[in-house]
């Protein structure tokens, strides 16, 4: 971890492009907010797109803005990201998502710093840093045709490659501490405590689902713990311990946890890794809220 601050901070104070590279759930995301962060842009907005979950059309649209009467459905005239980052920075999340044709754009906006709405010809000038995150090895995407090679070295001026969590594993007491505090200030509880058996099965696992994995876990601990040390018998029913599996499931409650909850729960609902921390506490939640038929100071006391 100390190498990739010493990183950030050296790639933080100027405007150049960034490219994040590494496995998915290993903190890309995270390393362009610090960058941001630690920039003289910090005072404007850092905004983010994720491309994989938008078509060419929308994206194009969502990009640069458009126009009103441009498409249908475009009652209105919209401003895109890269107006809205102005000043700022702005970070297409897996960026090798985003269509061929789309790609020529992107190319010269990283190029000249301008771009025109759908619709439009009137040509904006923006100053904004361009960050990119990308889980594939772009060097094939580049030789199979899905990347354009001139794309690519536009984007990759400076490169920044987050190793996965299994290769560093000296950084998880730090991270393990961080999302317990934090945890514990979302759910206004005391921080859950990992017992030293615990934590050497964190060190030795290999966490697949990297470091959004541990957090989940982590989050998990805090809701389910019951105020008692969670231990490595507690730690190994929530961690894929086969390798190549993907699924958690909700079944997998701590020892500490009420034996009732974990013995309702005969169809256990499964939880990718991944998964958002909203979505893995609501659906803790749901789940001890069900056994107990709905009764909110029973669940709350769980």
């Amino acid at each position: 971890m100390q190498a990739l601050r010493e990183r950030i901070d050296c790639v933080a104070p100027n405007s150049e492009t960034v490219l994040i590279t590494g496995e998915s759930g290993t903190g890309k995301e995270l390393v362009a907010a610090a960058i941001h962060v630690a920039s003289t842009r910090c005072g404007w907005p850092l905004i983010s797109l994720n491309c994989p979950v938008l078509s060419a059309q929308l994206m194009e649209s969502e990009l640069f803005g458009h126009e009103k009467g441009a498409f249908t459905g475009a009652d209105t005239t919209r401003i895109g990201r890269f107006e809205m980052a102005a000043g700022g920075s702005i970070l297409l999340d897996e960026v090798t998502e985003i269509d061929l044709p789309l790609q020529a754009k992107l190319l010269r906006v990283l190029q000249e710093r301008s771009f025109e709405r759908v619709g439009s010809s009137q040509t904006i000038n923006i100053d904004v840093r361009v960050m990119a995150t990308s889980n594939r090895d772009l060097e094939i995407e580049v030789a199979e045709g899905r990347l354009r090679e001139d794309l690519y070295y536009r984007l990759a001026v400076v490169p920044i490659h987050v190793p996965p969590l299994r290769q560093r594993t000296e950084d998880i007491p730090e991270l393990t501490d961080f999302f317990r505090l934090r945890s514990a200030q979302r759910l206004d509880r005391e921080a859950c405590e990992f017992d030293s058996s615990a934590r050497e099965l964190m060190i030795n696992y290999h966490w697949p689902g990297n470091v959004r994995e541990l957090e989940n876990v982590v989050t998990r601990a805090s809701v389910l713990g019951g105020g008692k040390p969670i231990t490595a018998d507690d730690l190994g029913r929530w961690l894929v311990l086969e390798p190549g599996a993907r699924v958690l499931s909700l079944s997998s409650a701590p020892a500490s946890a009420p034996a009732a909850v974990t013995d309702s729960m005969h169809k256990p609902e499964e939880i990718p890794v991944g998964l958002s921390l909203q979505e893995t506490e609501r659906r803790l939640i749901e789940a001890t809220l069900e056994h107990f038929d709905g009764h909110r100071a029973k669940t709350a006391h769980a």
